[in-house]
């Protein structure tokens, strides 16, 4: 690496602004939603990923690593390079990973869709939420016989839930509130799909409505509940906060692979 790779400039230019998209979508969702805590966790190691990338594109950039001439610093300076081409290696794949997910449609007829949650902001649904009831309204006008089951806990200050805001919503918009059932007591999505599958037969068909950057990890979760037969149906999401939507999923998929129980 004599001279800087001619793609180097573009590389550590993406690589800021995916740091500045994590940085505004998690501090924002830190400042607004009920789980700060979980969320704070997440930002630390969202950062961690960022400061991996930053490193690489600092390295394919400006040649960090083996600029000494001296041979035992030339060494380990390519060992760490190696290492933190692996490290890039990973991210991309679960990057790739997830992107995949977001972009598979293999939705069906089905007697029951499952929409997942997301944290309220300051007790409003945000617009990825509103996204995802986009997406179940259209679902059920295209299959009448279908029915929702809304799921989501993490009640604001006023005590309403993810599950029953989503309801009201589509209330007010004219589904038929015996087309949605509530699952109401769960935190998390591991939680969703088990107490979903104390609702309705895990075994039947069912269609999962999520984000789609969250697909990928949503059916696993769905699948190790129980859920043979998932087809995917993902929601739109928002343009600007994608890649730092992408990077905390990266980041929960590496901590479910790494101490899954």
């Amino acid at each position: 690496m004599n001279h800087p790779f001619p793609a180097g400039d573009i590389l550590l230019l993406l690589v800021i602004l995916l740091t500045v998209d994590v940085v505004v979508v998690m501090l924002h969702k830190i400042n607004s939603v009920v789980l700060k805590a979980d969320y704070k966790e997440l930002f630390l190691y969202e950062l961690i990923l960022c400061g991996v990338l930053l490193l690489f594109a600092l390295d394919v950039r400006f040649n960090l690593f083996t600029r000494s001439g001296h041979t035992v610093l030339l060494i380990a300076g390519w060992v760490l390079r190696v290492l933190l081409i692996l490290l890039v290696l990973v991210i991309v794949f679960f990057s790739g990973k997830v992107i995949r997910g977001s972009l598979m449609n293999t939705a069906g007829p089905a007697d029951n869709a499952i929409v997942l949650g997301l944290a309220l902001e300051n007790g409003r649904p945000p617009r990825d939420l509103l996204a995802r009831l986009d997406t179940a309204q259209e679902y059920l006008e295209e299959y009448p016989e279908a029915h929702l089951i809304l799921t989501g806990g993490n009640a604001d200050a006023s005590g309403r839930t993810e599950a029953a805001i989503m309801r009201d919503i589509l209330a007010e918009r004219g589904v038929p509130e015996e087309r949605m059932l509530l699952e109401d007591l769960s935190e998390n999505t591991k939680d969703n799909f088990r107490n979903t599958a104390q609702i309705i037969d895990p075994a039947a068909p069912v269609v999962l409505i999520s984000s789609g950057y969250h697909m990928d990890r949503a059916v696993q979760t769905a699948e190790s509940a129980g859920f043979s037969n998932v087809l995917r149906l993902p929601a739109p999401s928002s343009f600007l906060s994608y890649g730092a939507d992408v990077i905390s999923e990266v980041m929960l998929e590496l901590n479910e692979l790494t101490f899954k129980k």
